[in-house]
């Protein structure tokens, strides 16, 4: 028998939105991997050499100007590889672009299924 939660959830896979792609993450294999619960938010944009000025950098960027985003969200929705990820990450905390938030920090609900 199918419960509300299982029904929105297949719901939101078919959207193509970030938070359908935010539900499905903890089915991704890549999701286990990280760990560092931190979340990165877009201050201004970043000097980027024209290598990394990727549709999927910009878009990633694009929607890091609008929410926070913690590194596994990045590494599953952009298609970036886990090296570019942590590149661009390393480049927009040198330039002092982004606003990192340790959500380590905040308590978890109890009986809220895990994303990671």
């Amino acid at each position: 028998m199918s419960t509300a939660f299982d029904t929105f959830s297949s719901w939101a896979r078919r959207t193509t939105t970030s938070f359908g792609e935010l539900i499905a993450l903890h089915t991704h294999p890549e999701a286990a991997n990280d760990t560092s619960g931190l979340a990165y938010r877009l201050k201004h944009w970043p000097d980027l050499p024209c290598r990394a000025r990727t549709a999927a950098v910009l878009r990633t960027l694009s929607v890091m100007s609008h929410r926070a985003l913690n590194r596994r969200w990045i590494a599953v929705t952009s298609k970036l590889s886990r090296t570019e990820v942590d590149s661009l990450l390393a480049r927009l905390v040198a330039q002092d672009a982004v606003t990192i938030t340790d959500l380590s920090h905040f308590p978890t609900v109890p009986g809220a299924r895990a994303l990671g």
